[in-house]
């Protein structure tokens, strides 16, 4: 059966992917971005499948508003895909106080506003998919995505209390942890804090570091979240990338070692 997608940041990268995917796949989708003009050659092929909404997820009546609007288009919400989002580079010194609020109320309290706003349509469905679209670097932060990764890590938290508070509706939440694609975060999607002096040295050996491949297209990712969806029982936690995968599970193993060397510090306080 056509199911119904409300995708955020649907007009690039990710979004556009997963948009495609969907739509390949029969399914209707309801498009959500600041700019949704990227998504008129999709209109055009797809005139009775996809519907367009203009949204600054920042702006939670407007988001309480577009997601009315997109359960109404299609009668139904399905599969809701939280993923717009941006990129604040830099180290956390650096960061203003304004750079650092604009960033979390998209990355994190626009994700939030969303899954408020879907939580009762999906309940009064009795059924509904919620894609968190956070990051591989959720356990733990790094020299200049601290930020970004702080933002994710939140909702990260977030998803999984609303994950175990809503599956008795029938509900089902799963926290997809991409990896490294081209999906144009470090560049249009990107606000750069005012670069330290101080910083110069670790800057410049973290940019050799990473180089410049842009990573898989964005397209790379799509089957994997068209095979997710399909699933009865997803998974809690999906990891998307195979080198992702990897460094994820070193890191795991390197914080458990750590706990386990000091183990007998931590067990001389009780609690």
């Amino acid at each position: 059966m056509s199911r119904v997608w409300f995708i955020t940041g649907a007009s690039r990268g990710l979004g556009r992917a997963f948009t495609e995917a969907a739509l390949q796949a029969g399914d209707r989708v309801v498009g959500a971005a600041r700019n949704v003009e990227p998504l008129d050659d999709l209109a055009r092929k797809h005139p009775a499948h996809l519907v367009r909404l203009p949204l600054d997820v920042a702006d939670r009546a407007a988001v309480f508003e577009a997601v009315d609007q997109a359960a109404a288009a299609f009668g139904q919400l399905d599969i809701v895909v939280n993923n717009a989002g941006g990129l604040l580079l830099g180290m956390v010194e650096e960061a203003t106080e304004d750079q650092i609020r604009a960033h979390f109320d998209v990355n994190l309290f626009g994700a939030t506003w969303v899954t408020q706003a879907v939580l009762p349509h999906l309940r009064a469905q009795g059924s509904g998919h919620i894609l968190q679209i956070t990051t591989m670097g959720t356990g733990g932060g790094f020299p200049m995505v601290g930020l970004y990764a702080a933002g994710k890590s939140a909702l990260d938290s977030i998803s999984e209390a609303v994950a175990m508070e809503t599956e008795q509706f029938g509900i089902k939440l799963t926290i997809v942890q991409m990896g490294g694609y081209d999906t144009g975060l470090f560049t249009t999607g990107t606000t750069t804090t005012p670069p330290a002096p101080h910083y110069k040295e670790l800057r410049d050996k973290l940019i050799e570091m990473w180089g410049d491949e842009a990573g898989e297209p964005p397209a790379v990712a799509a089957p994997v979240i068209m095979k997710l969806v399909d699933l009865p029982n997803p998974p809690r936690r999906l990891i998307v990338g195979s080198a992702s995968y990897d460094i994820v599970h070193q890191d795991l193993q390197a914080r458990t070692a750590e706990y386990r060397a000091w183990e007998h510090l931590s067990r001389q306080a009780a609690g």
